[in-house]
């Protein structure tokens, strides 16, 4: 709990800073993009082998009463708690699920889904899952659907000066891809992992910038967490317990370095626009070397 309530109150001060401007007015609505770490249920929409909707998932999920929603934990996610934590009165409810539509849709729109990444082909492993290029065009139909709800005018004041957009993907980008073991062979001998990177920045470069174009301003984008002390990974490479995997972790902060400067490049670049960033990296990574002091 302690451990959970560190991370917590770190990125509930990105993005309180992120709204620092018309904070007074309160959030609007909550859109939230990316991977398993934050889907609320859209893979439970489709035919993929990447599912949260069984047992442990959600039992300490009091929502539902205690039941699988298809989030990937056994409670709520960051983006769940980010919410709450600024107001929401309600989650974001998944984009695929049958109740998205109408005034639900006014506190926001979860558009995540497990095994999704920056690049369309990442995930693939998966059959079925989401990309950032997917999710951006769902976002365009949730847009067009609040010019109806409130009139273009006012959606358009609603979205930019009210709503958060976060995002938090591109792990799976090399957990499932890039580092995909057997599958990615291929891809590593004719890729370098700087030429891997620069394909990711560019990528999500032009998702933000489409973003933007739809009305999107107050940014919170995470960086990728230390992928190389996750259990999945310790296997596969078969470490000790106390090992981390170093091209994974060196990988991540590789790309981590990048997104940071992309970010600051977006922030000069794009008038109105507040992009701000989330260090995953260093939250996680402290809290799995002294784990000690923020209980179990």
């Amino acid at each position: 709990m302690a451990m959970n309530s560190y991370i917590v109150a770190l990125l509930i001060f990105f993005v309180n800073l992120s709204l620092s401007e018309g904070a007074d007015e309160g959030l609007g609505a909550s859109f939230i993009f990316g991977d398993s770490l934050v889907d609320a249920g859209n893979n439970n929409y489709l035919p993929t082998l990447s599912k949260a909707n069984m047992p442990p998932n959600g039992i300490d999920f009091a929502a539902n009463g205690g039941n699988p929603t298809g989030r990937y934990t056994n409670g709520r996610t960051i983006g769940d708690i980010v919410g709450e934590e600024m107001g929401v009165p309600n989650y974001a409810v998944p984009f695929l699920a049958p109740n998205s539509t109408g005034k639900a849709i006014l506190y926001g729109v979860n558009y995540a889904s497990g095994g999704g990444g920056i690049l369309n082909q990442t995930g693939r492993i998966f059959v079925n899952r989401l990309s950032m290029d997917i999710q951006i065009d769902y976002y365009n139909i949730t847009r067009k659907q609040f010019d109806k709800l409130l009139g273009p005018s006012k959606a358009k004041d609603y979205i930019m000066k009210k709503s958060i957009f976060s995002i938090t993907v591109g792990a799976n980008d090399f957990l499932n891809n890039y580092l995909l073991p057997v599958l990615s062979i291929g891809t590593r001998i004719s890729q370098s992992p700087d030429a891997f990177v620069d394909l990711l920045i560019s990528t999500l470069r032009g998702q933000l910038t489409r973003l933007y174009k739809l009305d999107a301003r107050k940014f919170v984008i995470g960086n990728v967490g230390p992928i190389g002390c996750i259990p999945y990974q310790k296997t596969i490479n078969q470490l000790t317990e106390n090992q981390c995997v170093e091209l994974a972790n060196k990988l991540a902060l590789q790309y981590n370095g990048r997104l940071k400067d992309l970010l600051a490049e977006l922030n000069d670049n794009l008038p109105g626009a507040t992009f701000v960033h989330a260090n995953v990296y260093d939250l996680v990574l402290e809290v799995i070397t002294n784990y000690a002091k923020y209980g179990e």
